[in-house]
């Protein structure tokens, strides 16, 4: 998919970047596979904010997607690509031979048309689910299983994939986007491809309003605030905060490790790169 421009008629249409969607199904979502959304602005069920930034924005449905891919040696055929409003990728409605209909991942370079399919001596190809003890060392996959039949969970978003390396007795080494190097069990599955929509990280919101459709309220600093709603606030002129930066319940903010120990760390053979500060 290509990217959309604008003339500058306006100071937002001048910097404004977004998704040329002209290829993507234009009519409504498969209503089977739909289930309407009812918004919370953020607030639980005692109506206090838990997730804050957060509220009105478009209507939108939720597609049941299908991460798990179990009609296995069952050929499907691609019937449509569609934009989902909650993720960054694109979607594929496929029709089982069978006539089941399910919505998946749509991997970049899948077309209208095509024929994918899931299980054991089948092709390697853009669309194909296979275990990752059939797949060969240095092919991109995506929505690759942690846990043997619990369902993709790496590598989901647009333009994401996993590389998978090599293989240790009943384990897969797999590298991923972000420079971490694990191993997996062999016999979970994972998708060909890399995910569809790559250009999403070059949008370019262009105005303030477009943040309002997404549901995302504006955000006021800490330093704004008064002493009584941030550690930050408060403070005689314009000043900094007077602290390291700290969230407004004093979790620091700024290089503190909180991750805890798992079970699954032995798993992990070396850990992600570093950001360049």
């Amino acid at each position: 998919m290509a990217l959309k421009n604008f003339k500058p008629y306006t100071k937002s249409t001048r910097r404004t970047v977004i998704l040329d969607k002209s290829n993507l199904w234009k009519g409504p979502s498969y209503k089977p596979l739909t289930i309407g959304q009812k918004s919370t602005g953020g607030r639980n069920n005692y109506g206090r904010i838990t997730s804050r930034h957060s509220g009105g924005g478009h209507k939108h449905k939720f597609r049941i997607i299908d991460f798990f891919r179990k009609k296995r040696n069952i050929k499907a055929k691609v019937e449509r690509i569609e934009y989902d409003p909650n993720r960054t990728a694109y979607i594929a409605l496929i029709k089982y031979e069978d006539n089941e209909r399910n919505y998946i991942l749509c991997p970049q370079d899948l077309k209208v048309g095509d024929t994918i399919e899931s299980g054991k001596d089948i092709e390697i190809k853009i669309g194909n689910c296979l275990e990752l003890k059939d797949i060969p060392p240095g092919t991109l996959v995506h929505n690759v299983e942690l846990i043997p039949g619990n369902g993709g969970k790496l590598a989901r978003s647009a333009g994401s994939s996993v590389t998978l390396s090599g293989y240790d007795d009943d384990y897969a080494i797999i590298r991923l986007s972000s420079g971490e190097s694990r191993k997996v069990k062999s016999n979970c599955i994972a998708t060909i491809g890399v995910v569809s929509n790559p250009d999403q990280k070059n949008i370019k919101i262009g105005k303030a309003g477009r943040n309002r459709w997404r549901g995302k309220r504006p955000q006021s600093r800490g330093v704004a605030m008064n002493p009584v709603d941030h550690p930050h606030g408060g403070g005689e002129g314009k000043t900094s905060g007077g602290r390291s930066p700290v969230s407004p319940w004093g979790q620091s903010a700024k290089g503190l490790k909180t991750r805890k120990p798992k079970r699954s760390d032995k798993l992990i053979i070396s850990r992600r790169k570093k950001r360049n500060k």
